[in-house]
């Protein structure tokens, strides 16, 4: 038994309870940079630790009252299928990339992390005042459904492949789709992700990908960890938190690149805290000017239409 992955367990949960973000996304590379698992393995394994860690948040959630049950419902109907087709998927890859398949894997892998990590950026860098000001939309109307089902499949497909993806881009949607306020974006995110990671969960362990024993040592960190997350959910801001994790996901995606054998040049990899840094820059002195504008303007103005 391994103290350091119970304890990455246990951090990986709180991010996980506290933004839906993290499990997946984090884990993964987590085993396969540091640890030394196989690929497969990693995803397989991720899957099935992160089934148990964001049902434990899932049901958190729903003692609180932040989730939409019914657009979960909705988002599972697209999702679960596509997650299962995702792992075949992925057995046909391994099949056909023959010694060539874990280079193949890491570039997938790291592809879908820096797709998790610039939406999770540009949730908390462009995103942030519509997050604030966000209206429960739910999914009332027929072309709610279908926007959750269509969403569902892309995120399940992407999360049977790579384990990542049900958190950051699940989040981005519940926002830009369903205008949930922000509480029941998290928890709406994590118990989705319950049911999504059961079934890619099922599908890795009857493709035999999934290493029990280190999937049990994980969850002596992540069960509690995520418990406390979801607790802190509801009294924590998670802004600065939210960037964190997007500089965490795209550097995890370029160090799985390096490790795959794809060469990337120096000057981008210098590039990618400077444009970090700028991208910072430019919301904080957007977040002046807006505080500034709001000072300036009477108090019982009505706040402007977000529209549909």
């Amino acid at each position: 038994m391994d103290p350091a992955l119970i304890a990455f367990g246990l951090g990986v949960g709180v991010l996980v309870g506290m933004t839906g973000i993290g499990g997946g996304s984090l884990m993964t590379p987590l085993l396969i940079l540091v640890f030394g698992v196989q690929p497969v393995t990693a995803i397989g394994t991720d899957l099935a630790y992160g089934a148990v860690t964001k049902s434990v948040g899932g049901f958190k959630h729903w003692r609180q009252k932040t989730v939409d049950l019914k657009l979960s419902t909705w988002m599972a109907l697209g999702s679960v299928p596509a997650a299962i087709g995702g792992v075949y998927v992925l057995e046909a890859i391994q099949r056909s990339a023959g010694k060539d398949f874990d280079d193949v894997l890491l570039t997938v892998l790291a592809g879908a992390l820096l797709l998790c990590g610039v939406a999770t950026l540009g949730r908390a860098v462009f995103l942030k005042h519509l997050d604030e000001k966000e209206r429960q939309n739910g999914s009332s109307t027929p072309r709610a459904r279908i926007a959750a089902v269509v969403m569902g499949v892309f995120v399940g497909f992407v999360l049977g492949v790579t384990s990542a993806g049900s958190g950051a881009l699940i989040a981005v949607g519940l926002i830009l789709l369903f205008r949930l306020v922000p509480r029941r974006v998290v928890g709406t995110d994590v118990f989705h992700a319950a049911i999504l990671l059961w079934a890619a969960a099922a599908a890795h362990i009857v493709a035999g990908n999934v290493d029990f024993a280190l999937a049990g040592t994980i969850l002596l960190g992540s069960v509690p960890g995520v418990w406390l997350g979801s607790h802190w959910s509801v009294r924590v801001p998670v802004a600065a938190l939210r960037t964190t994790l997007a500089v965490l996901l795209i550097g995890a995606g370029l160090a799985l690149l390096i490790k795959a054998g794809l060469g990337i040049p120096t000057a981008a990899l210098a590039a990618f805290p400077v444009a970090v840094a700028a991208l910072l820059i430019g919301a904080v002195l957007r977040d002046r000017r807006v505080e500034k504008r709001l000072r300036e303007s009477p108090l019982d103005a009505p706040l402007p239409s977000l529209g549909r």
